[in-house]
């Protein structure tokens, strides 16, 4: 069994045909969600920021193809009509049906593609590894990779799908998630818990920096395990976002390598972020690790226009972890270059070639860490991104 159908209280269904797919998941329990900041929101966006109040759910209904955004009334109609078909589907009403939508901006649904998927797969709504894949499927777009994680508990799992490749930048991304637990947690604290977990996780992902119309995140906590310690299921949740956020950074459209970025030392957490997260989508970092090219001066140019106060001259920048570290740059000392230490730029060079490329930062300033993710930057995100619609 693979992720959220080992949440006990999750069963799902999928389909994909060419770009047109539909998830149906079933799930009962206190819900609460995130979304996009982008004021294009889509339709399935607004409608579920109004009843997500209620915090409860019995299903979500999740389509790829079409991203149902700048519709109107129309967009809005075809929202809650997907709302009804999840409903009729999973045998509960409408207002208790998350719906979630991905695909081509700008264009009208075509709803009896809808009709009919949700008919073609409503009765084979089970838990197992064979449906979830089937919905970890259906969601994708430019996604080369089904997304799945799961943190299993003495007492209970928390575990989750998503999809995201591409238009991803802090704020959310096009990324859709669903997270499921079968502990035992009140609505507000749920939500609590989600918006933390989703600012270190989500919000800390960059593939090209635009931020999609769509995104949400939604977590359902079926109950059917009992109460859990609340730290101990934070600590689970975030494990399970992170692990989502670091598989779309690495799925990330035309990427060949993941790229990580941990800043410590700092004042703040959120300076740590935000430092983090500048870093990790410079688009001349990003093709530095495209070229394999060990060009640590991009990393300090882009820590430096972060917005964040810090003295340079305590900063430490290296590259790799453990055994494996090279020290860049130390408190103002260049410790790697061609004159100084060639063979500490030689081992950089050497690190660069890693499927993951993990830079440190060290400010010097404090206790406070963070770390962001990301992806290189590639001809082939051009060529995808430049004809997605024809």
């Amino acid at each position: 069994m693979k992720s959220i159908c080992a949440v006990e209280g999750v069963s799902c269904a999928g389909i994909k045909e060419g770009k047109y797919g539909l998830a149906l998941i079933r799930a009962s329990g206190t819900a609460a969600a995130v979304f996009t900041r982008n004021l294009f929101a889509a339709e399935p966006v607004h409608l579920m920021r109004e009843r997500m109040a209620a915090g409860r759910l019995d299903g979500i209904i999740v389509n790829s193809g079409n991203a149902n955004v700048y519709t109107g009334e129309r967009g809005l109609a075809d929202a809650r009509r997907m709302a009804e078909i999840g409903a009729e589907a999973l045998g509960t009403t409408p207002d208790m049906i998350g719906v979630a939508s991905t695909g081509v901006i700008g264009r009208f649904m075509k709803m009896e593609i809808i009709e009919r998927q949700a008919a073609a797969i409503a009765g084979g709504i089970r838990s197992d590894a064979a449906a979830e894949d089937a919905a970890a499927a259906a969601i994708m777009t430019t996604d080369l990779i089904p997304k799945h994680a799961c943190a299993r508990r003495d007492g209970f799992t928390v575990a989750g799908i998503t999809k995201g490749s591409g238009m991803i930048a802090p704020n959310m991304g096009t990324m859709l998630g669903f997270v499921y637990t079968d502990a035992e947690v009140p609505a507000p604290v749920l939500q609590q818990m989600l918006t933390r977990a989703v600012d270190r996780s989500f919000n800390r992902v960059v593939v090209d920096g635009d931020t999609s119309t769509n995104d949400c995140v939604f977590v359902t906590a079926t109950g059917m395990r009992g109460p859990a310690d609340a730290e101990e299921l934070y600590g689970a949740l975030e494990e399970v976002c992170i692990s989502l956020a670091r598989q779309i950074a690495r799925d990330g459209e035309g990427a060949t390598k993941l790229i990580e970025v941990r800043v410590t030392g700092a004042a703040r957490e959120e300076d740590a972020a935000e430092i983090a997260r500048t870093v990790v989508g410079s688009p001349l970092v990003k093709t530095a690790v495209y070229g394999e090219d060990p060009n640590w001066g991009r990393i300090i140019g882009a820590a430096g226009r972060a917005g964040v106060a810090f003295d340079p001259n305590m900063a430490t920048i290296t590259i790799g972890e453990g055994d494996a570290e090279v020290v860049l740059a130390r408190r103002g000392e260049i410790l790697a270059d061609d004159m100084v230490n060639p063979a500490a730029l030689a081992a950089a060079k050497d690190l660069m070639k890693s499927d993951t490329v993990i830079f440190g930062f060290d400010l010097g300033a404090g206790a406070e860490s963070a770390s962001a993710w990301g992806c290189d930057l590639t001809e082939k995100y051009v060529e995808i991104n430049g004809k997605y619609t024809t």
